[in-house]
This record gives C-alpha cells, structure tokens and sequence, in this order.
C-alpha cells in the first residue's frame, strides 16, 4: 500500500511537470530525495512517461493522424510531399533521431552520471536562464507553418540535450524554438508532438528493466503511477497551451533557478545526497 501511495504521489509530479519547461526527471529525482524513499530509477522515470506522452497522442490525436496519414500518403503519391504535414512528418522523424542515437550510447551514463544531483540542481539554474534568455530575445514573429528542415535539426539537438535531467525536454526544444523567432505556441506544440517518438520509444524500451531495477517500484506502482500521471499530465497540456499563448515562460525560469539553488543548498548543507 506504501509503495502504492509513493506511486500516485510520483505520477501526480510526473504529469504535472512532464510539459512545463522545469523538467520531469529533475522532479522525480528530487522530491523522492527530499521524502526519504531514495532515487526511483531511470526505468520508472522513462516508463511512468510512457502515460504523459498518452496523453499527448490523445490531446493531439487530429494533428498526429492528419501528419501521419499525409506522410505516409507521400511515401507514394509525389505531389503530397510538398504539404506541411508530410513535411511535418519527415521533421518529426529527423528532429528525433539526435535523442534516439545518443541515449542508445549514453544509455550507462545517463542512467548512472546524469543523475547526480549536483548535476541537476546546475541544469535546473543554466537552462532556466537560457529560457529566460530565449524567451526575451525571441522574435515571435514565426507560425509553425514556416518551419524547416534546420529548425527540425535544430530542435531535435536541443531536445537531446534532456537526456541530462534537469534539462527538461520541453524546456531545451522550446528554447531552440524561441532562438529561432517562433511564437511561443508554436514552439510549445511543436516540442509535445517531437518528443513523442522518443519518449515512447524510451519508455518501451526500459519497460524490461521494471522488475529487476534498483528501486522499490515493481509493476504495481509502476501502473500505478503512469496512469495517474496520463490524467494529470492531459489537463496540464491544455492548461500549458493557453497559458503560453498570452503570457511568457518567466515564472517557470524563476521557478527553476529557485529549485535548483535549493536542491544545491541542500546538498551542500548534507540534507540531500547525491
């Protein structure tokens, strides 16, 4: 039943803080600290995901199947392949292809390095500035109508950079995107629909690592905490979406910059272990 309780208390973290730029993983390896019930694992972070990015394919069900069956359709019809979804659906595909191949390499690494919270608690104040930074000198004066093959790329790296938690996968993709002169819907849409493939694919992929990890959380909590975080993450989704539209990211910068300066302090003053 304990372990029960921690799950929906990590799925509730998890879908509140999957798609605001403040990181998820930081989230999930911070408060689990701070509670006293040690480091959940990289598996439960990548697999409780698998519920948010549900919730993604629900919210945005009309404009996956309207790119998916306009990329698929150009695979054999030529004059289709100039529409912007069949290039959509290309820019998704190479936009994921940074995140895909790195964390395959670095799968040891981020797993074991990346989740020391010394690293955290500086990812969490570096990219929160940075935001802050790109939101301010952002030009705002591009439709995701106008995107590119380079803004895909482009994006796509910055997105590989959250296999570091505290990143934030949102956060880095819509930073790019806000560097770029998108407007800051365009980038927020265009980094939920970008990291489908790879969140899935992640999650998937540690699905095997469940029941032999290094934490408490077997299959029970597991469930437990992705389904719990499908339902919170698709209110945040809609929430995130018209917040963004008429107001700018400086909460979740400052937001950050506590967070991390805390979590430092902390361990620092030996309240948190790395």
């Amino acid at each position: 039943m304990i372990d029960l309780l921690k799950a929906v208390v990590l799925g509730v973290i998890q879908g509140l803080t999957e798609f605001l730029p403040i990181s998820s993983s930081a989230h999930l390896r911070i408060f689990p600290e701070l509670f006293g019930w040690g480091d959940p694992g990289a598996a439960f972070t990548a697999v409780i995901q698998i519920g948010t990015e549900l919730a993604v394919l629900i919210y945005f069900r009309k404009d996956i199947w309207r790119i998916g069956s306009a990329w698929v359709r150009s695979l054999f019809r030529p004059e289709l392949r100039g529409t912007l979804d069949a290039r959509m659906g290309w820019f998704i595909i190479v936009g994921s292809l940074p995140i895909v191949v790195l964390g395959v390499l670095l799968k040891d690494i981020i797993e074991r390095d990346f989740r020391n919270l010394w690293i955290i608690g500086c990812t969490l104040i570096v990219l929160g500035i940075v935001l802050g930074i790109a939101d301010r000198v952002g030009r705002t004066d591009r439709a995701i109508t106008k995107i590119t093959l380079k803004d895909a790329v482009l994006m796509g790296a910055a997105q590989a950079l959250a296999l570091i938690p505290g990143v934030s996968r949102s956060g880095a993709t819509i930073s790019m995107g806000r560097f770029l002169g998108f407007e800051r819907e365009a980038a927020t849409r265009f980094a939920f629909l970008l990291a489908i493939p790879a969140v899935v694919g992640a999650g998937l992929f540690e699905l095997k690592e469940i029941p032999h990890g290094h934490n408490d959380f077997g299959w029970g909590p597991t469930v437990t905490a992705t389904v719990v975080s499908f339902v919170v993450g698709y209110a945040a989704i809609a929430w995130l979406l018209r917040y963004v539209s008429t107001r700018s990211y400086t909460p979740f910068v400052v937001y950050r910059i506590v967070l991390g300066a805390g979590t430092l302090i902390l361990l620092g003053a030996g309240v948190l272990s790395a």
